[in-house]
This record gives structure tokens, sequence and C-alpha cells, in this order.
């Protein structure tokens, strides 16, 4: 699964998930693309899961890029804790998206496949998603 080698700080604050994808809102590698419409955090599980899905409906053929990476971490506390106890331990690894960010690409085979392919991979995602083709964002 997605996680970083190493980062400065064990833990991280949650921050705002507002406005719009200021850098990788546009398909740059492949010729069709899977772009978030909506805001919210994805897992290393779901990136993983949604890759697989690709790979299956793609039958091993075409190059699929993942523009997204699962650099934040998450903390839970365990269940029936009181308050006061400080934070959590780290338990999964999440990457942000913002609306219009892309998220995984494709190239190398038929578009209906790529499409389709995309389409299956956007169910398993927290977060809506809309099919982009190369310069027309």
């Amino acid at each position: 699964m997605l996680m970083p080698k190493k980062t400065k700080f064990r833990k991280r604050m949650r921050g705002r998930t507002k406005g719009f994808a200021q850098s990788g809102n546009e398909v740059e590698f492949g010729s069709v693309g899977l772009q978030a419409t909506s805001c919210g955090y994805i897992t290393a599980r779901q990136i993983e899961a949604a890759r697989r899905t690709i790979t299956r409906k793609l039958r091993r053929g075409g190059k699929i890029w993942i523009r997204i990476f699962p650099d934040k971490p998450i903390t839970n506390r365990p269940a029936e804790t009181r308050m006061g106890k400080g934070k959590g331990s780290v338990e999964g690894w999440v990457s942000v998206i913002k609306p219009g960010r892309i998220l995984y690409e494709i190239d190398g085979v038929d578009q209906d496949i790529a499409v389709d392919a995309l389409r299956s991979a956007g169910f398993k995602l927290p977060v809506h998603t809309q099919i982009a083709k190369r310069g027309l964002v």
C-alpha cells in the first residue's frame, strides 16, 4: 500500500478543503483521465482498489498513471476513551482531494475501454468523479 517513506512530523492537523485544485487539474500524461468533482479524503486502500479495477478492465494493456499520493497521516483514538488524553495514533494515510484534481490517467488502449475502466474505478472512490479527455478540461 502507498505511504511515505519518511515524514518531517508524525502527526498533522486536519486543515481545510476549500476551493479548487490549482495544480494537477489537467490530463498531462495519458489521453483520458478521471477527474474529481467534489472534495474529500481518499485513503491508500481506496487508491489501490481503484487501481486494481482499472488494471482488470484493461486486461494488462495500456499504461496507467496514478496522479495522487497519500501523504497525510490520519489519527484515530481507541473506542471508549475519555477526552483529554491527547491525539490518537496514526491509523492510515490519505490524499486530500479538491474539485478538478485528476486522479488517474490511461493511455494506449481504445477510448471506450479506457472510459469504462475509469468509470468503474470512480465507483470505488468516496468523491464524485467525471471523465476528462486531454485538452478538454
